[in-house]
């Protein structure tokens, strides 16, 4: 863990030195894109579209944070994980999370329509 990933960097200078939920959600996230990515064709990849995971305990300044992310459910594109976060010491997230596979160009090219009528 980086200092840049503490909470007293995301809110409140006078928090303690422990690791921001944000950031443990981004490690969540990474390690459901890491599960499916193998089964993904080239061109797609996929998009979080929802989190539901709670922060159970606080972890200190060189703890390592590690996620798991079993898929539970594929409908269509929607692909449904459960989730869970651990510093070593005690689980420190659980919960759920969804993905979107996308397929880039596509994803791109509205994206960039977008973009174009928001200036």
């Amino acid at each position: 863990m980086q200092p840049e990933h503490l909470a007293n960097r995301f809110k409140d200078a006078i928090l303690p030195q422990v690791l921001a939920t944000p950031v443990m959600i981004l490690v969540i996230e990474n390690a459901a894109l890491n599960a499916i990515r193998p089964f993904l064709d080239a061109g797609e990849s996929a998009v979080g579209t929802a989190v539901d995971v709670r922060h159970l305990a606080a972890t200190p300044v060189g703890r390592d944070v590690r996620a798991t992310a079993e898929v539970v459910r594929v409908e269509g594109k929607r692909v449904d994980f459960k989730v869970s976060a651990s510093d070593g010491i005690d689980e420190i997230g659980s919960g759920s999370h969804q993905r979107i596979v996308i397929d880039l160009r596509s994803f791109n090219e509205r994206l960039a329509k977008k973009a174009q009528t928001a200036t």
